[in-house]
């Protein structure tokens, strides 16, 4: 099942685990953030390609790791012991790295290809899908990624649990509400919702435009995801917790 893993298990078992997470953040790298910069961030294109790389991983990987693919992800399975800390930070290790390499991998190739990576619209930083901040809006922007991360979070926490009715169609539902996520927030900071994929494309910045600017501002869009997949993992145990006292009588 989609985010629902076995935990523990043997260092193969999470060797596969991990590779399946960084094979699937590699894709989403590869593929959505190379939608976004070759698309100028265009708003429906972006959050098109995030929403149905997200389906398509879930069913690929997902029997393998739960197909998490985002460090805010994986943050809020382990706070709902779906998972180990040891799970966790090799986790997080191959989704920055799948990130990274899928980063460099697909502007790299636009690069050889002579192919024009557009700009952002609204002067985040320098294209290659960075995310980045608007002049005087880094309040606005904090905001915005700790909220859209909980409600992203807290999507999966509810459609992934044993008996929550969405069973197999629980891969489609989060690639959706990703969708919605990026609509609303494609404006303000390009939406990360992901640190992985943050780090990753500010990584690129710098290799192919010499930037630093990116860089500069990634902590925020390391910081306030997790933020946000505590939040999720606040308001999920506040609203299920009668719910599980009940079951358990």
């Amino acid at each position: 099942m989609f985010i629902e893993i076995k935990k523990g298990g043997n260092m193969n078992t999470l060797f596969k685990k991990s590779v399946a997470e960084f094979i699937g953040t590699f894709v989403l790298v590869f593929a959505a953030c190379g939608v976004a910069g070759a698309t100028g961030g265009d708003l429906v294109a972006t959050a098109l390609a995030f929403g149905l790389v997200i389906v398509a991983m879930a069913y690929s990987i997902g029997r393998i790791s739960g197909c998490h693919i985002n460090p805010a992800v994986s943050l809020g399975c382990l706070l709902t012991k779906r998972m180990t800390l040891k799970e966790f930070f090799a986790y997080v290790c191959a989704q920055i790295l799948g990130g990274t390499v899928g980063a460099i991998a697909i502007f790299g190739i636009f690069k050889m290809a002579n192919v024009n990576v557009l700009g952002n619209a609204c002067n985040y930083a320098a294209g290659f899908a960075a995310n980045g901040l608007t002049v005087g809006g880094i309040f606005a922007a904090l905001i915005a990624e700790i909220v859209l991360t909980a409600i992203f979070v807290y999507v999966i926490l509810n459609v992934t649990e044993e008996n929550s009715g969405a069973g197999k169609k629980a891969g489609l539902i989060i690639g959706l509400t990703l969708t919605l996520v990026h609509l609303v927030g494609i404006n303000v900071t390009g939406t990360s919702v992901n640190p992985a994929r943050s780090l990753a494309t500010a990584v690129s910045d710098l290799i192919y435009n010499g930037s630093w600017t990116s860089l500069s501002q990634v902590w925020m869009f390391i910081v306030a995801p997790l933020v946000g997949a505590v939040l999720a993992v606040v308001i999920f145990k506040c609203l299920h917790k009668d719910k599980k006292q009940e079951e358990n009588k």
